[in-house]
């Protein structure tokens, strides 16, 4: 009986080693992020997969299929990375490393596009500088006596304008954070050399910060690349496809071997350009930037171009944040987009239906199925928040803990996998796991559920991170000092561990609601009418996008500002 009770250990025991927890979140994350990905993959090698890896890439067909939208992704890829470099870059040295006036307002309004969704900006834009090219009403422009070229309503260079207007908020995050770490002592060093300003920002500013700029371009590019919004309503009237709207096609179709090729040839262009631009960081020599005087920044006098360079920003911040919602708020009165200032109702928002006025739908606060995706949406990020942020928690902490381990290495290198796979092809992915039965599990298909699984995996990597840096900050002798008393691991997680790491992890959870809310990408392919959330509604039901698009932004930027004051807000056992 002793050598049995030995050999057999309970699972209290099993679980006090230390073994049960990881094991248990080593298999979470492989059925969450590999399976899907190898499902794809093993789809593509069947004998109708390999059928459409050759109508993909060598058929008669593929030069619509691959090479056409291949080559528009990278030239809006590379297009977006240079102009959020470009525009980011500037703000990032005007805010941190200049005295020009008002530099938190700026920083403030540097930050703001990014949670505003890219598909709110293409609606704008449409409702400006929509030409009667493909029939239908005009944009605001054209009806005002302005004859609007085709390259400027249709096509690649709106889109890039737009994903330029979105994403170079990200571009001035990264680039800022850059620039606060460039110490004084560093730039007065030059200066008693005798170096000019031209030389100082070269010489010195310019290397300590490339890693930086790598980054924000390459993340910047990957988004662009993924984002399906603004090419599917400025590029498909006009029949431009990049690899993101083909793979909707193929997919909404029902030619799913087809997407599912597009969307591992969309992972391998995604993953590659981000494993080059690892390479170029990691193969450069590292530089010191925290000193003695690391914590004091360096601001250089702007003199007669102090306020010229602060209307510039100004303008920036207006016409990437302020316009269009002053725009799409005008829109959702409006009965026609070509009169955005006349004849406002209140019909979009609350009309009882059965008119002639948006082909006889209700207004959104009276309309069933808009009232369903509202709740539906703010259940989706609520629940998608939740369970990411408590699978981070746990996947961080095992990472801190054993560190430098195998098992930690492995981890990591898994929870951090879904940046690699933009978010139409992880949403494919999972239509190929998921799309039908496994064994006694029924389809997901179509359900709520489905979108919570794949949304919380794909948000994996920013949890894992907010978990990081949450625990970061909490000393391992408090932890320690409980183990030492007895307190078995989940005690010490709740009654240690996530108290003290509430307030960051909620402010991390609260992000990807906000990033739930707005997504298009990751729902476009998973949506059914059994699941509408407000993004995906927006994109079917056009004449509400206006006034729906107003609802998400007032939801993201409400959630955003919460986000904030708890970040800069202090832990109550630290206040004095």
């Amino acid at each position: 009986m002793t050598s049995l009770s030995i050999s057999a250990p309970s699972g209290s025991r099993l679980l006090r080693s230390g073994f049960l927890l990881p094991a248990i979140l080593v298999a979470i994350v492989a059925i969450l992020v590999v399976a899907p990905l190898l499902r794809i993959l093993f789809t593509t090698l069947t004998p109708e997969g390999m059928a459409a890896w050759k109508a993909v890439l060598a058929s008669p067909l593929s030069a619509n299929l691959w090479w056409r939208p291949l080559l528009n992704t990278m030239i809006l890829g590379f297009s977006v990375g240079a102009g959020c470099l470009l525009i980011g870059g500037f703000l990032a040295w005007l805010v941190v490393l200049t005295d020009v006036p008002g530099r938190r307002f700026l920083g403030l309004m540097a930050s703001l596009p990014y949670m505003i969704p890219s598909f709110a900006a293409a609606l704008a834009w449409g409702t400006l500088f929509r030409n009667s090219r493909l029939g239908g009403s005009a944009g605001f422009f054209e009806t005002s006596g302005l004859a609007i070229p085709d390259w400027l309503a249709w096509g690649l260079i709106p889109t890039a304008i737009v994903l330029i207007a979105h994403y170079y908020s990200l571009a001035y995050t990264i680039i800022a954070a850059a620039l606060s770490s460039v110490g004084a002592d560093l730039v007065e060093a030059g200066q008693m050399a005798g170096a000019k300003r031209p030389r100082i920002f070269f010489g010195i500013i310019l290397p300590v910060v490339t890693p930086a700029l790598i980054a924000a371009a390459s993340l910047t590019f990957a988004g662009a690349v993924a984002n399906f919004a603004a090419p599917a309503l400025l590029g498909l009237p006009v029949r431009m496809q990049t690899l993101s709207t083909r793979l909707f096609g193929m997919i909404e179709t029902g030619q799913n071997e087809r997407g599912f090729v597009l969307a591992l040839l969309l992972i391998a262009v995604s993953a590659l350009f981000l494993w080059f631009s690892d390479r170029i960081v990691s193969g450069r020599k590292a530089f010191i930037t925290v000193t003695g005087k690391g914590g004091r920044t360096k601001r250089f006098p702007l003199g007669a171009w102090r306020w010229p360079l602060f209307a510039i920003a100004v303008i920036i911040g207006f016409l990437t944040t302020v316009l269009p919602v002053l725009v799409l708020a005008a829109s959702s009165l409006a009965p026609q987009s070509g009169a955005l200032f006349s004849n406002w109702t209140l019909h979009f928002w609350i009309g009882e239906g059965g008119g002639e006025m948006a082909q006889g739908q209700a207004g959104i606060f009276r309309n069933p199925v808009l009232i369903d995706a509202i709740w539906n949406t703010i259940r989706l990020g609520l629940v998608v928040a939740f369970t990411t942020m408590l699978l981070g928690l746990g996947l961080a902490y095992t990472i801190v803990q054993r560190r430098g381990s195998l098992l930690a290495t492995l981890l990591s290198q898994l929870a951090f996998l879904p940046l690699l796979v933009p978010s139409i092809a992880f949403a494919a992915a999972y239509i190929a796991l998921f799309g039908a039965p496994i064994g006694p599990l029924p389809s997901l298909y179509g359900t709520f559920a489905l979108l919570v699984i794949a949304a919380s995996a794909h948000n994996l990597p920013f949890a894992v991170q907010s978990g990081r840096s949450v625990l970061g900050q909490i000393s391992a002798d408090i932890e320690e000092s409980a183990r030492l008393t007895g307190a078995g691991l989940i005690r010490r997680l709740f009654a240690i561990i996530f108290p003290l790491a509430i307030r960051g992890l909620f402010a991390g959870a609260i992000l990807v609601f906000v990033k739930m809310v707005r997504d298009l990408s990751l729902v476009v392919l998973l949506f059914t009418a059994t699941s509408p959330v407000l993004s995906m509604v927006a994109y079917r039901f056009l004449q509400f996008a206006n006034a729906i698009t107003l609802v998400i932004l007032v939801v993201c930027l409400a959630a955003s500002f919460v986000a904030h004051s708890l970040q800069n807000r202090v832990q109550k056992w630290k206040a004095p």
